[in-house]
């Protein structure tokens, strides 16, 4: 392993352009001014506390986030908005001074990067991608697929899952035909592909029109491969300046979370009223049943993620050279905030309340 180096905090302040005339009210200018990203559609209405900026449209995957905006368990104002499709998200998150949600994978090869984030909790434990094949086909084990052809997307999260589960087992990925860009359900259905590698919350709704073929699932975590899906992270001037934010923003989402799962009756309705015009109530029912098992995990707590499973997608990315630990896991990811908002809210570890699906 390369030597690690310390990382140095850097706090930055970035102020929007200020016109010639405002010089002498610049005291007052330093004081107001922030950059904000154009909202691709507004969610919140405070900017007293700080920004929690997706990375992704809304939906099922930022169940917790949305309810706990919508239900008012943010203590501190908390501006969130979707910000999909930059290919800079975490460099954007950490100018901003802002806390992000985004795959652990892409949080930690910007880390290595040196952009100076941290982790501080999950929405998903675990990660999101599995295996899909038809039914009909009979491939049911990671080893069923030996001279297959399996759709993928180069360089993503499925494709390392996908190799590290492969190499794990000690299965010969040599024998596996891979198709770059083949990863849809229309592909698999077509017969374009035997397999493909795809988040369980792209299958298609079961009772969808035009689609009610059967499918079997490969999960990664069933073999062993068990690395943070969604984190949870924030700027280090963030967090070294305003601890008490991220603090109250984690409080939050795993309230979100619960409310999400006590159920569905409830819930749903409020994540369809966000957008309710792209978001339907028995898709976003369906997706929330599929990604049940990653953010409540058996004996596991809301959010709560584990040093084994950072360092299993350490060892990921490394094998997968995508990337070489230029900043040590203990730099990059924190979990005292956890540890303290569970320690002061011993009822968010309570798990009798919201278990049971309705």
């Amino acid at each position: 392993m390369p030597q690690t180096r310390s990382r140095r905090r850097r706090s930055r302040r970035h102020f929007g352009a200020i016109g010639l005339a405002t010089i002498a009210l610049l005291g007052i200018a330093l004081l107001a001014l922030r950059p904000d990203s154009v909202p691709v559609r507004e969610a919140t209405v405070s900017t007293a506390g700080a920004d929690l900026l997706l990375d992704g449209p809304y939906g099922a995957r930022f169940a917790g986030e949305l309810t706990a905006l919508k239900q008012g368990f943010f203590a501190s104002g908390i501006g969130l908005r979707p910000h999909p499709d930059d290919p800079n998200y975490v460099e954007t998150i950490a100018r901003e001074r802002a806390i992000g949600v985004t795959s652990g994978q892409k949080f930690l090869l910007a880390a290595w990067r040196g952009v100076p984030v941290t982790a501080f909790a999950a929405s998903f434990l675990d990660t999101s991608i599995a295996i899909f094949a038809l039914e009909s086909s009979g491939l049911r084990r990671p080893a069923d697929l030996i001279g297959k052809r399996v759709g993928y997307r180069k360089a993503s999260e499925g494709d390392v899952i996908f190799d590290a589960m492969m190499a794990q087992l000690g299965l010969p990925r040599s024998q596996i035909t891979k198709l770059a860009d083949r990863d849809s359900f229309d592909a698999l259905r077509a017969g374009e592909v035997d397999a493909i590698v795809a988040a369980i919350d792209d299958q298609p709704t079961p009772s969808g029109t035009g689609y009610n073929v059967r499918l079997n699932v490969i999960k990664p975590q069933d073999y062993g491969i068990h690395v943070p899906g969604l984190v949870y992270f924030a700027s280090n001037d963030l967090i070294h300046d305003r601890p008490s934010i991220v603090a109250d923003v984690l409080q939050g989402l795993i309230r979100g979370w619960q409310f999400v799962y006590t159920d569905y009756a409830r819930s749903v309705p409020v994540l369809v009223g966000v957008d309710p015009e792209r978001l339907k109530a028995e898709r976003v029912r369906f997706e929330l049943q599929q990604q049940r098992s990653l953010v409540l995990t058996t004996g596991g707590r809301i959010a709560d993620y584990d040093e084994s499973r950072w360092n299993t997608l350490r060892d990921i990315l490394i094998f997968a050279k995508l990337g070489e630990e230029e900043v040590p896991l203990a730099q990059s990811v924190n979990y005292q905030f956890l540890r303290d908002v569970y320690r002061r809210s011993p009822d968010l570890g309570t798990p009798g309340a919201w278990t049971g699906e309705k």
